[in-house]
């Protein structure tokens, strides 16, 4: 990798720096503060010997060219056997190991470019229609549960199944399933968070991870038996002709990722974004005057609220980034979320601002691994944030938010919101 920043000696690097502030309740909260202090220090930062990661990388550039560079690799099989641990005992990280999110290579693109065909752009297109006419429904319904005033939840009345109900019918998923299907997929997803995770909370996600093979074996024997116009029935074709493209057990790994993957983010968006546009009327009215500018509230939101905020690899052979030495075998963690809000890169970088120009953010990451669904999620995004808005003109926060403390899959479990204004006594 070329270099970027001088080489940080020693004692340009302050002793206290270490991603145990990141990772305390405080830091989990608001995690902005640490990333600024990174961001004097350079792109990229070394960290001391005790701290699982070699390097953190936490400028725009930097982060971009890591993510791109094919001599940091995801956590694969192979780095994971290397130290000896009984990753395979738990079904949720023999899930994760056999999916695209820790493939790389020749592997990881065979099996990517089969997923690829459920969101090109033709297809993302031809789903529009239905979108929308999801997203009404969802008005429809989160009007039901908010009238007369009453304090609804944002989260289950619109933000997580809205973009479920888009991927379940891309993949093929029942919509009668999609309820049992959420507590699952939240429990798998926790082992995605940095640093340590609990005896219970990997329990639970093992547990997850079994249930939802046992969901999803079940229901590739149904499009088996009954094709459908879906994903599903698609890899079932090709994995029964050709089964050297696409084994049963990555057939079956990924569609797990990719459903889970493929509502929880955007979700997160719509999560994330609304307190933020709500903070700022004068970008909410402008955007209720002119429905065109919700692409650029996306990417804004994106990039100011991401809903994940790393990424991990690990460096095949010794190497530079931005001037920082990294060997062979060691941890880099690409904070993306710091990225996204570099000084170098974004003027004004902890502003909210919907006209913001060459708005490059890494909100969905970058090279091999660049989100596979991020176009779908920001159609999703430009099509319901104008009409939320337009449907309810005294849409409002009915209580502060909770505390976010994930840094994967970062978002609101709960977010309640009035959806008019309460009656005067």
């Amino acid at each position: 990798m070329a270099e970027g920043s001088p080489q940080q000696d020693e004692d340009a690097v302050p002793a206290d720096v270490s991603l145990r502030e990141l990772l305390s309740d405080a830091g989990r909260r608001n995690p902005y503060p640490f990333y600024a202090r990174l961001h004097e220090l350079g792109e990229a930062v070394a960290l001391g010997p005790k701290e699982r990661f070699a390097v953190a990388v936490c400028g725009h550039d930097a982060a971009g060219e890591v993510l791109r560079d094919p001599n940091f690799r995801v956590l694969d099989a192979e780095y994971l056997d290397r130290g000896r641990t009984r990753w395979r005992d738990h079904p949720v990280l023999r899930t994760l190991q056999t999916s695209l999110f820790n493939a790389s290579g020749a592997e990881h693109a065979r099996v990517r470019k089969l997923f690829s065909q459920a969101v090109t752009a033709r297809r993302v297109a031809a789903l529009e229609p239905a979108i929308s006419e999801l997203t009404e429904q969802r008005l429809d319904r989160l009007a039901e549960l908010g009238a007369n005033g009453e304090p609804v939840d944002f989260m289950a009345g619109f933000a997580l199944p809205l973009p479920s109900d888009v991927v379940g019918e891309l993949l093929g998923v029942p919509q009668r399933d999609r309820g049992w299907l959420l507590p699952r997929v939240r429990a798998f997803d926790a082992v995605l968070e940095i640093g340590q995770r609990s005896l219970a909370e990997v329990t639970a996600a093992d547990q997850a991870a079994v249930e939802l093979a046992e969901y999803f074996t079940q229901l590739l024997a149904v499009r088996r038996a009954e094709p459908a116009d879906d994903l599903i029935s698609t890899l079932v074709r090709v994995h029964d002709e050709q089964p050297d493209q696409l084994s049963e057990a990555e057939l079956l790994a990924n569609l797990i990722v990719v459903f889970n993957a493929g509502f929880r983010t955007t979700a997160n968006l719509f999560g994330n974004g609304l307190p933020v546009l709500l903070e700022h009327p004068d970008a909410v009215a402008a955007l209720r005057a002119d429905e065109s500018l919700a692409p650029g509230y996306v990417e804004e939101i994106l990039r100011y609220e991401p809903p994940v905020h790393f990424a991990v690899r690990y460096a095949e052979a010794d190497a530079e980034i931005a001037g920082v030495p990294i060997r062979a075998g060691q941890l880099v963690v690409v904070l993306t979320g710091a990225a996204n809000r570099d000084p170098r890169r974004f003027a004004d970088p902890d502003r909210f601002d919907p006209t913001r120009p060459d708005n490059q953010h890494l909100a969905f990451s970058a090279g091999p691994h660049y989100c596979l669904g991020a176009a779908l999620g920001r159609v999703e995004g430009r099509i319901a944030l104008p009409r939320l808005l337009a449907r309810f003109p005294d849409l409002a926060l009915a209580a502060e938010p909770g505390a976010r403390r994930a840094l994967m899959l970062r978002g609101y479990h709960e977010l309640p919101v009035r959806l008019t204004a309460p009656a005067r006594l």
